[in-house]
């Protein structure tokens, strides 16, 4: 039976670190290693989650990779991971009549109010607060930043 394992690393190091776990088991059959998958969740930094077979085996791999301080003590189940596996949405938290920040595209850097949300979509449109004419434009959520939280007029 598989166990989820959570590795300490060093911060901004988890991407690093699940690139060198998944060299070191490239080769090798997966009946030596018996490592079936690594997780490195936003959320959680310093972190990488692996799921195996033999946690002394990831325990011994682990000493020959840098930027890793050792495992986390203690059992974790599927279900204290599993809000890790599911994506949310780029439009969570964005409500309209809030002023953003435009982050990317074309109207970089460029504030303006939300007037409507496309949570299918995940689009925002929005109206710029420098334009002469108020001109609704659809923008992917993920290109916007809340600025401030304000109830529609």
């Amino acid at each position: 039976m598989s166990r989820i394992i959570a590795v300490k690393t060093t911060v901004n190091q988890e991407q690093a670190v699940a690139a060198m776990i998944e060299g070191t088991i490239k080769e090798k059959p997966i009946s030596e290693h018996g490592l079936k998958a690594i997780l490195v969740p936003d959320e959680l930094r310093g972190c990488v989650l692996v799921e195996a077979e033999f946690p002394e085996v990831v325990e011994q791999m682990l000493q020959s990779i840098p930027h890793t301080r050792g495992l986390i003590k203690g059992d974790m189940g599927l279900d204290e991971i599993a809000h890790f596996l599911i994506p949310k949405l780029s439009v969570t938290g964005i409500l309209e009549g809030n002023i953003i920040e435009i982050i990317s595209g074309p109207f970089k850097g460029g504030h303006a109010r939300v007037k409507k949300v496309d949570e299918t979509h995940e689009e925002v449109t929005i109206e710029l607060f420098d334009a002469m004419v108020p001109i609704p434009i659809t923008v992917r959520g993920d290109s916007v930043r809340i600025l401030s939280k304000e109830e529609a007029d």
